[in-house]
Protein backbone atom coordinates (compact mmCIF):
# COMPACT_ATOMS: atom_id res chain seq x y z
CA UNK A 1 0.00 0.00 0.00
CA UNK A 2 1.37 3.82 -0.69
CA UNK A 3 1.69 5.60 2.01
CA UNK A 4 -0.65 9.10 2.41
CA UNK A 5 3.13 10.77 1.82
CA UNK A 6 4.72 9.09 -0.90
CA UNK A 7 8.49 10.31 -0.92
CA UNK A 8 11.15 9.40 2.14
CA UNK A 9 14.49 11.45 2.49
CA UNK A 10 16.99 9.97 4.59
CA UNK A 11 19.36 11.13 6.85
CA UNK A 12 22.90 9.84 6.55
CA UNK A 13 24.98 10.43 9.41
CA UNK A 14 24.08 8.88 12.38
CA UNK A 15 20.54 7.25 11.13
CA UNK A 16 21.77 5.27 8.45
CA UNK A 17 25.31 5.38 8.73
CA UNK A 18 25.91 3.92 11.99
CA UNK A 19 28.88 6.82 12.76
CA UNK A 20 28.58 8.20 16.72
CA UNK A 21 31.00 6.63 17.70
CA UNK A 22 33.35 7.94 14.80
CA UNK A 23 31.80 11.97 15.47
CA UNK A 24 32.69 11.71 19.12
CA UNK A 25 36.35 10.99 18.67
CA UNK A 26 36.13 13.68 15.63
CA UNK A 27 34.78 16.03 17.71
CA UNK A 28 37.36 15.63 20.85
CA UNK A 29 39.91 15.90 18.26
CA UNK A 30 38.75 19.15 17.38
CA UNK A 31 38.18 20.21 20.59
CA UNK A 32 41.75 18.96 21.80
CA UNK A 33 42.96 21.27 18.76
CA UNK A 34 41.97 24.60 21.19
CA UNK A 35 42.94 22.92 24.95
CA UNK A 36 39.09 22.12 24.96
CA UNK A 37 37.40 19.07 27.14
CA UNK A 38 36.33 15.99 25.90
CA UNK A 39 32.52 14.41 25.36
CA UNK A 40 31.10 11.25 26.17
CA UNK A 41 29.10 9.48 23.49
CA UNK A 42 26.28 10.02 25.89
CA UNK A 43 27.21 13.51 26.87
CA UNK A 44 27.82 14.69 23.04
CA UNK A 45 24.01 13.17 22.48
CA UNK A 46 22.65 15.62 25.31
CA UNK A 47 24.66 18.44 24.14
CA UNK A 48 24.71 18.07 20.26
CA UNK A 49 22.52 20.64 17.92
CA UNK A 50 22.75 22.81 15.16
CA UNK A 51 24.32 25.27 14.27
CA UNK A 52 27.03 23.12 15.40
CA UNK A 53 28.87 26.60 16.33
CA UNK A 54 26.46 26.81 19.36
CA UNK A 55 27.59 23.43 20.36
CA UNK A 56 31.00 24.19 20.04
CA UNK A 57 30.86 26.95 22.06
CA UNK A 58 28.88 25.44 24.83
CA UNK A 59 31.04 23.18 25.56
CA UNK A 60 34.82 24.94 25.28
CA UNK A 61 32.79 28.06 27.17
CA UNK A 62 33.62 30.44 24.63
CA UNK A 63 32.40 32.45 21.26
CA UNK A 64 33.13 30.21 18.52
CA UNK A 65 33.06 32.81 15.12
CA UNK A 66 33.52 32.21 12.04
CA UNK A 67 37.07 31.81 11.55
CA UNK A 68 37.84 29.67 14.56
CA UNK A 69 34.83 26.99 13.68
CA UNK A 70 36.20 26.76 10.09
CA UNK A 71 39.57 25.53 11.63
CA UNK A 72 37.56 23.05 14.07
CA UNK A 73 35.10 22.26 11.46
CA UNK A 74 38.66 21.25 9.37
CA UNK A 75 40.29 19.49 12.28
CA UNK A 76 37.07 17.41 12.68
CA UNK A 77 36.86 16.27 9.15
CA UNK A 78 40.47 15.13 9.15
CA UNK A 79 39.81 12.76 11.97
CA UNK A 80 36.52 11.80 10.89
CA UNK A 81 37.89 10.98 6.96
CA UNK A 82 40.69 8.81 8.93
CA UNK A 83 38.36 6.56 10.11
CA UNK A 84 35.32 6.32 8.08
CA UNK A 85 36.60 2.75 7.10
CA UNK A 86 35.36 1.83 10.34
CA UNK A 87 31.79 2.34 10.20
CA UNK A 88 28.85 -0.13 9.28
CA UNK A 89 24.98 0.91 7.91
CA UNK A 90 22.92 0.67 10.98
CA UNK A 91 21.99 -2.72 11.57
CA UNK A 92 18.63 -2.84 9.83
CA UNK A 93 19.44 0.12 7.63
CA UNK A 94 18.97 -2.40 4.47
CA UNK A 95 15.78 -4.13 5.83
CA UNK A 96 14.58 -0.47 6.16
CA UNK A 97 15.01 1.25 2.42
CA UNK A 98 13.64 -2.31 1.47
CA UNK A 99 10.48 -1.75 3.36
CA UNK A 100 9.40 2.12 2.40
CA UNK A 101 6.74 0.96 -0.75
CA UNK A 102 7.72 4.86 -2.24
CA UNK A 103 9.88 6.73 -3.82
CA UNK A 104 13.48 7.58 -1.77
CA UNK A 105 16.30 9.85 -1.45
CA UNK A 106 19.24 10.59 0.52
CA UNK A 107 20.30 14.19 1.60
CA UNK A 108 23.26 14.71 3.88
CA UNK A 109 24.93 17.86 5.51
CA UNK A 110 28.09 15.74 4.62
CA UNK A 111 30.23 17.02 2.29
CA UNK A 112 28.63 16.31 -1.34
CA UNK A 113 31.60 15.42 -3.33
CA UNK A 114 32.83 13.14 -0.38
CA UNK A 115 29.47 11.81 0.37
CA UNK A 116 28.81 10.37 -3.33
CA UNK A 117 31.13 7.82 -4.02
CA UNK A 118 31.23 7.20 -0.08
CA UNK A 119 27.48 5.95 -0.68
CA UNK A 120 28.73 3.88 -3.95
CA UNK A 121 30.78 1.94 -1.53
CA UNK A 122 27.94 0.99 0.56
CA UNK A 123 26.05 -0.50 -2.69
CA UNK A 124 23.12 2.12 -1.77
CA UNK A 125 23.42 4.32 -4.83
CA UNK A 126 20.87 2.64 -6.81
CA UNK A 127 18.31 2.71 -4.14
CA UNK A 128 17.97 6.52 -4.37
CA UNK A 129 16.51 8.95 -6.68
CA UNK A 130 18.52 11.18 -5.51
CA UNK A 131 21.60 11.64 -3.14
CA UNK A 132 22.63 15.48 -1.83
CA UNK A 133 25.02 16.77 0.41
CA UNK A 134 26.42 20.01 1.80
CA UNK A 135 27.82 21.74 -1.47
CA UNK A 136 29.92 24.31 0.76
CA UNK A 137 33.45 24.29 2.22
CA UNK A 138 32.76 25.11 5.85
CA UNK A 139 29.82 22.54 7.45
CA UNK A 140 27.72 22.75 10.69
CA UNK A 141 24.87 24.61 9.34
CA UNK A 142 20.81 23.89 9.52
CA UNK A 143 19.40 21.56 7.18
CA UNK A 144 16.13 23.54 6.00
CA UNK A 145 17.97 25.14 2.96
CA UNK A 146 19.40 22.54 1.84
CA UNK A 147 16.24 20.20 1.89
CA UNK A 148 14.44 23.11 -0.57
CA UNK A 149 17.03 22.03 -2.73
CA UNK A 150 16.91 18.58 -2.29
CA UNK A 151 13.22 18.72 -2.91
CA UNK A 152 13.54 20.85 -5.65
CA UNK A 153 15.84 18.58 -7.40
CA UNK A 154 13.89 16.00 -7.37
CA UNK A 155 10.50 17.67 -7.97
CA UNK A 156 8.92 16.86 -4.85
CA UNK A 157 6.63 18.98 -3.27
CA UNK A 158 7.39 18.80 0.61
CA UNK A 159 3.68 17.91 1.62
CA UNK A 160 4.58 14.69 0.10
CA UNK A 161 7.59 14.05 2.32
CA UNK A 162 8.71 12.11 5.30
CA UNK A 163 12.07 12.60 6.43
CA UNK A 164 13.99 10.24 8.72
CA UNK A 165 16.97 11.48 10.71
CA UNK A 166 18.47 11.61 14.16
CA UNK A 167 18.31 15.22 15.14
CA UNK A 168 16.04 17.72 16.01
CA UNK A 169 17.36 19.84 13.27
CA UNK A 170 16.01 17.18 10.51
CA UNK A 171 12.42 17.24 12.25
CA UNK A 172 12.50 21.42 12.09
CA UNK A 173 13.70 21.12 8.05
CA UNK A 174 10.68 18.74 7.58
CA UNK A 175 8.46 21.00 9.42
CA UNK A 176 9.74 23.98 7.10
CA UNK A 177 8.44 22.14 3.75
CA UNK A 178 5.44 20.71 4.97
CA UNK A 179 6.94 17.30 5.67
CA UNK A 180 6.48 15.42 8.64
CA UNK A 181 9.70 13.72 10.26
CA UNK A 182 10.15 10.39 12.42
CA UNK A 183 13.22 10.72 14.75
CA UNK A 184 15.44 7.84 15.38
CA UNK A 185 16.86 7.74 18.81
CA UNK A 186 20.20 5.07 17.30
CA UNK A 187 22.12 8.64 16.01
CA UNK A 188 23.62 11.75 17.60
CA UNK A 189 20.54 12.58 19.78
CA UNK A 190 19.59 11.79 23.36
CA UNK A 191 16.08 10.11 22.65
CA UNK A 192 15.22 11.81 25.65
CA UNK A 193 15.41 15.52 23.79
CA UNK A 194 13.71 13.25 20.57
CA UNK A 195 10.66 12.45 22.33
CA UNK A 196 10.23 16.26 23.96
CA UNK A 197 10.24 17.22 20.47
CA UNK A 198 6.40 15.71 19.99
CA UNK A 199 7.55 14.17 17.03
CA UNK A 200 7.38 10.43 16.23
CA UNK A 201 10.26 8.72 17.43
CA UNK A 202 11.51 5.29 16.33
CA UNK A 203 14.17 3.13 18.44
CA UNK A 204 14.83 1.16 15.00
CA UNK A 205 15.00 1.75 11.31
CA UNK A 206 12.45 -0.59 10.69
CA UNK A 207 10.08 1.11 13.25
CA UNK A 208 10.98 4.51 11.47
CA UNK A 209 9.79 3.05 8.24
CA UNK A 210 6.52 1.61 9.62
CA UNK A 211 5.61 4.82 11.71
CA UNK A 212 6.49 6.99 8.08
CA UNK A 213 4.16 5.01 6.28
CA UNK A 214 1.27 6.00 8.92
CA UNK A 215 1.35 8.95 8.90
CA UNK A 216 -1.26 11.45 7.69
Amino acid sequence: MTPARSHLVWDWNGTLLNDLSLVVAATNAAFASVGGPSVSADEHRVRFRRPIADYYAEVLGRAVDDEAFGELDRIFHDAYRGGLTTCALADDATAAMTAWPGTQSLLSMWFHDELVPTVRTYGLTGRFARVDGLRAEVGGGRKAESLVRHLAGLGVDGREVVLIGDSIDDADAALSVGGRAVLYTGGFTDAVRLRASGHPVADTLGEAVALAAALP
